[in-house]
């Protein structure tokens, strides 16, 4: 293994993370407090208020988990037993759980080749009478295409909800922030993504109806203004104010995060340029870069090879589709063709990191050549 001095800087260390004084005040601020519900105290609320400000949208609702925050949004569109849910599977399993927890149907559509992001002729191609809703996940940072996803959804009554989690102040080829052209928007919190509070999820809308569904599901069903009334079915998925607290000092940094990301990654682009066989990302402005995906012919083979040259990545970013997990039945192979190649062989995920140094980046650089140099020779 070629000597460094240290490791790559990951999310599961301080070096690779933006915590600091303002997160630990943050923390002292609520123990302080003795209030740690946030049905009681301000911080969640002071969140909520912060966020729907950052992403000019008029609700926000704070809660638990980025799968909360999607469990809430498809519980607020209707979404029930015998309904159907339009989405990709090159996704994390919280995009689709919500679904089956209202006893839905996850239908899933193929994705494009180039950038594993929904396919709208595959969505459109999906729609039946029992669709409710699509769901759209800016994968790895990189914008779906929703504006044909908005207007499927417009043609035919469907909810749109944006699944944001790798997608922190994405925007996409019209300049337009990624999480503002869904119905509901859903950010998380969690430990890898651009800004953390160890979990937290967060659900953004502008129609005051759909907020308030959101609210009513992430508190049990209950609005606490009026009682203990029970309005209507709900969970307990409140975020607590320790999270909340956090995730506040945690957003006034995500901004300083997204560009530094799109700094290192520019620079990887260019220093890979002119690699034949492989397919570098566009350095298109509005990429948040959660990772750094490449296409390659042999994605096992180049993850054993760059971990011998101290580059960790990620073959196919997951092990299987989400339709061949076994929670998941009833899915025949082959159900879409471009998804399993990227994930059985084409797509090598480098993780990223807004703590890289240009050493840091010129070692990926340089390590991404050696492997490609050796791929050739083969």
């Amino acid at each position: 293994m070629p000597e460094r001095e240290m490791p790559l800087p990951t999310v599961l260390g301080p070096r690779g993370r933006t915590l600091g004084d303002e997160e630990r005040a943050a923390v002292l601020r609520v123990m302080d407090s003795a209030v740690l519900c946030s049905s009681f105290g301000s911080e969640a609320r002071s969140l909520e208020a912060e966020m729907s400000r950052l992403y000019s949208r008029e609700e926000t609702v704070a809660c638990s988990s980025g799968t909360a925050a999607l469990h809430l949004a498809v519980a607020a569109a209707g979404v029930g037993p015998g309904d159907e849910v339009i989405t990709t599977p090159v996704s994390d399993f919280g995009t689709v759980a919500p679904v089956l927890a209202q006893q839905a149907r996850v239908v899933f559509a193929d994705v494009r080749p180039y950038d594993g992001n929904l396919d709208p002729d595959a969505v459109e191609a999906a729609v039946t009478p029992r669709t409710k809703a699509v769901i759209a996940v800016h994968l790895f940072g990189a914008a779906a295409d929703i504006g044909a996803l908005r207007a499927i959804c417009d043609r035919h009554s469907l909810v749109l909800i944006e699944d944001c989690a790798q997608a922190w102040l994405g925007e996409d080829g019209q300049g337009r922030l990624l999480g503002t052209v869904g119905d509901i928007a859903c950010f998380s919190l969690q430990q890898y993504k651009h800004i953390t509070a160890g979990d937290g999820g967060l659900a953004l809308a502008d129609d005051p109806a759909l907020a308030r569904r959101m609210r009513l599901f992430m508190d049990k069903g209950w609005d606490r203004t009026e009682g203990r009334i029970h309005r209507e079915m709900g969970l307990n998925y409140r975020m607590t104010e320790l999270t909340a607290a956090v995730a506040r000092a945690q957003l006034t940094k995500v901004a300083g995060v997204v560009r530094r990301r799109r700094e290192r990654a520019g620079q990887l682009v260019a220093a890979l340029d002119g690699l034949d066989r492989v397919t570098v990302p566009e350095p298109l402005p509005g990429h948040a870069w959660w990772v750094f995906p490449l296409l390659v012919d042999d994605n096992s083979r180049w993850a054993k090879d760059l971990e011998a040259e101290a580059v960790p990545s990620m073959p196919g970013y997951l092990e299987r589709v989400l339709y061949a997990n076994p929670a998941l039945p009833g899915y025949p192979p082959g159900l879409c063709p471009q998804a399993e190649l990227l994930v059985a062989r084409t797509l090598l995920a480098l993780p990223w990191n807004e703590a890289y140094t240009e050493a840091d980046v010129e070692h990926i650089a340089r390590a991404v050549r050696a492997v490609h140099h050796r791929a050739g020779a083969h």
